[in-house]
């Protein structure tokens, strides 16, 4: 019999209410696919916290493990690209969704889902970054394709304090960029500063219904909101800038006009992380290890074990996370 592992699985009765236990299975128990790896690190992002309280349907296939990242080495595999001894990092493409995921000593999925770890990179810093770490870098990889460069004017970040927030920061002012911060949290400033923040605004300025136009405060902006705070981001973005969508703490509407698209030329990039195509994962991954840099990586971590991993999926839907979580398993 093969060696068993410890692991959480969301599971549902026939009335539909969801349950969390911490199992122990075999890889006899893991989906099919053609790399199996040792989980070494993972974390917990706003989507796992959904998928282990239950509020919102984000696993769609029961029982399940859920945990859309983790980095670790591979075990066996009979894809080309890998061998067993490789590290690897997987974000997205279902898993914690439909396929079984990083909550458990070990993982088996297809190899085309994963992405070389960056050379100088250990599995917990690649979790430090995590999915809301590598959307961060989708998102100023875009605006960046849209030439918001730093000359253009600041941008602003909203949901500053969270994953892809604290990331997007560093990532912007490392590049030169003025980044304005906007949190509910205004008590993390001295945090969101250190990270590289200029200013920081209260998200109350951004949370109210947008009006069609409001004036013009920056050249670009990287949402993880969604709602009232993107419809007034767009509002304010000057003449010929762009906003990176990529979150919907704040709901799934958007309560706006075309305004600021027919009379200012603002666009809307929409940033997809969980399907993104390889060759744009390993470019995000690349600049990732160049563009983040390594202390304030560790100044946005923090680091629990496996135990802690329910506890953390409830504080962070709560918004009582600042920052990343690390799990190391």
């Amino acid at each position: 019999m093969s060696e068993s592992f410890k692991a959480i699985l969301v599971s549902r009765d026939d009335n539909k209410v969801q349950s969390v236990n911490t199992v122990d299975l075999t890889d006899a128990d893991l989906m099919e696919g053609d790399v199996t790896i040792a989980v070494e690190a993972t974390t917990v992002n706003y989507k796992d916290g959904l998928a282990i309280t239950g509020k919102a349907p984000v696993v769609r296939k029961w029982p399940l493990i859920p945990g859309i990242d983790f980095a670790g080495t591979v075990l066996a595999s009979s894809h080309p690209d890998w061998k067993a001894g490789d590290k690897v990092i997987l974000n997205g493409w279902g898993v914690g969704e439909t396929h079984h995921g990083a909550y458990a000593g070990r993982a088996r999925v297809r190899g085309d889902w994963l992405v070389r770890l960056p050379s100088g990179m250990t599995a917990k810093d690649a979790m430090a970054v995590g999915t809301a770490g590598y959307t961060a870098m989708l998102c100023v990889m875009a605006l960046e394709r849209h030439g918001i460069v730093p000359a253009r004017g600041p941008v602003v970040v909203t949901g500053a304090a969270g994953g892809v927030g604290s990331v997007a920061i560093a990532i912007l002012a490392r590049l030169g960029y003025r980044v304005i911060a906007s949190t509910g949290r205004t008590s993390e400033s001295d945090y969101l500063k250190s990270l590289g923040a200029s200013d920081i605004i209260d998200r109350e300025e951004l949370s109210q219904p947008a009006k069609a136009l409001g004036k013009e405060r920056w050249a670009g902006g990287i949402d993880a909101v969604g709602s009232h705070t993107l419809a007034n981001v767009l509002s304010m973005t000057s003449y010929g800038g762009a906003v990176a969508a990529c979150g919907l703490a704040g709901g799934m509407d958007l309560p706006t006009s075309v305004a600021p698209f027919i009379l200012r030329g603002v666009s809307l990039l929409g940033i997809d992380s969980v399907m993104a195509p390889r060759e744009i994962r390993e470019e995000a991954w690349k600049r990732i290890g160049t563009d983040l840099d390594a202390a304030k990586l560790a100044s946005i971590a923090t680091t629990i074990g496996f135990d802690g991993i329910e506890q953390a999926a409830r504080d962070i839907v709560d918004g009582k996370v600042r920052g990343r979580v690390v799990v190391e398993m």
